[in-house]
């Protein structure tokens, strides 16, 4: 579609207009795309790309920026990835420990941000069945009861009984007792099969607690896995093409918020092999139409579990942000395999 010349002025174009954040005029394509060419010259080839959507021209300048089709064939066709170097590799690999795949999600999503300056996102692995370490029963009140569930992974999910009857301390500790002995480390669905010829050990006042908070931790553990955990977000407040448009950055947040059209593009990339670029409207979320989304799957034991992201601005340095969110994914499939 574009000649040898034409690619080499629209590489040169993008990469200033993301190094400057401003229009590119004719002077500075000629300066630093390396061809001898006439200012006339240039401002043909210009002209031949915004007709055909690559490039367009902002009323207040003579100079020109990409549209996302442009980005799209930057990205496509003209891009050099830088990798990282070795020392940012072991630095990624020191801050992600395999000992707890709980916060292993947290400082994935934190690293992203940092390292790129703009949002971090990692969908956490969903459980196919939800276990426990071990529960507590705590009274509240006569007929209420704090369920207190500790994950493998350290996490901890408290959810409120109801019961039709007061229980005793001793109870309580009995009924904890007999569930942490028995079933710990056992996945829920496993559980409720052995549960009704294994209760009638206890007195039938007690099995009603116990049922409870057997549906009841199911619930809470897998309410906390699949979910999207976001972290740098107040780093957009710090990109000048975000800032002076608080109105599109109000509707990010909210999105952050709400998340359910988010996991579910992020759903979506799961099912693409490697690094992927959703450009603007590309992404099919309105409120992402003025944003870049970079996503990589990540995966344990071969299996992909989750997806890991970076949200900022479309003018962001993509041969930076692509090798980081492929490195993390790579580095927090390690990790959480090794586990």
């Amino acid at each position: 579609m574009l000649n040898q010349r034409a690619k080499i002025l629209l590489k040169t174009l993008v990469e200033r207009y993301i190094t400057e954040g401003q229009p590119v005029g004719s002077r500075s394509l000629s300066k630093f795309s390396g061809l001898d060419l006439s200012p006339a010259t240039i401002r043909n080839v210009m002209a031949d790309l915004e007709e055909m959507g690559f490039v367009t021209s902002p009323h207040t300048s003579a100079g020109r920026i990409p549209t996302h089709r442009g980005y799209r064939f930057f990205i496509d066709t003209l891009l050099v990835v830088q990798p990282l170097d070795i020392i940012e590799i072991h630095q990624l690999q020191d801050q992600l420990h395999p000992n707890n795949p709980s916060r292993l999600i947290n400082s994935a999503s934190q690293l992203l941000a940092e390292l790129t300056r703009f949002a971090g996102v990692v969908v956490a692995p969903k459980r196919s069945s939800a276990v426990f370490r071990y529960i507590e029963f705590m009274a509240l009140s006569a007929k209420r009861i704090l369920l207190i569930i500790v994950t493998p992974e350290g996490d901890v999910q408290n959810r409120v009984l109801f019961t039709d009857k007061p229980y005793s301390q001793g109870e309580l500790i009995e009924a904890a007792n007999f569930i942490n002995q028995n079933y710990a480390g056992c996945a829920i669905d496993e559980i409720r099969t052995r549960l009704q010829s294994e209760l009638k050990q206890l007195r039938r006042d007690v099995t009603a607690l116990m049922a409870a908070a057997i549906e009841a931790g199911d619930e809470a553990i897998r309410e906390n896995s699949g979910t999207v955990v976001v972290a740098g977000e107040r780093k957009l407040l710090d990109v000048h093409d975000l800032s002076s448009n608080m109105a599109c950055l109000k509707k990010l947040f909210d999105l952050f918020e709400r998340k359910t059209a988010l996991l579910q593009l992020l759903e979506f990339s799961r099912k693409a092999e490697g690094v992927q670029i959703f450009i603007g409207d590309e992404s099919g979320v309105v409120t992402l139409d003025e944003f870049s989304v970079v996503t990589a799957p990540y995966e344990v034991d071969g299996k992909i579990v989750g997806t890991v992201a970076v949200i900022g601005p479309t003018r962001m340095a993509y041969e930076r942000v692509i090798p980081v969110v492929d490195i993390t994914a790579r580095l927090l499939s390690s990790a959480l395999s090794q586990h």
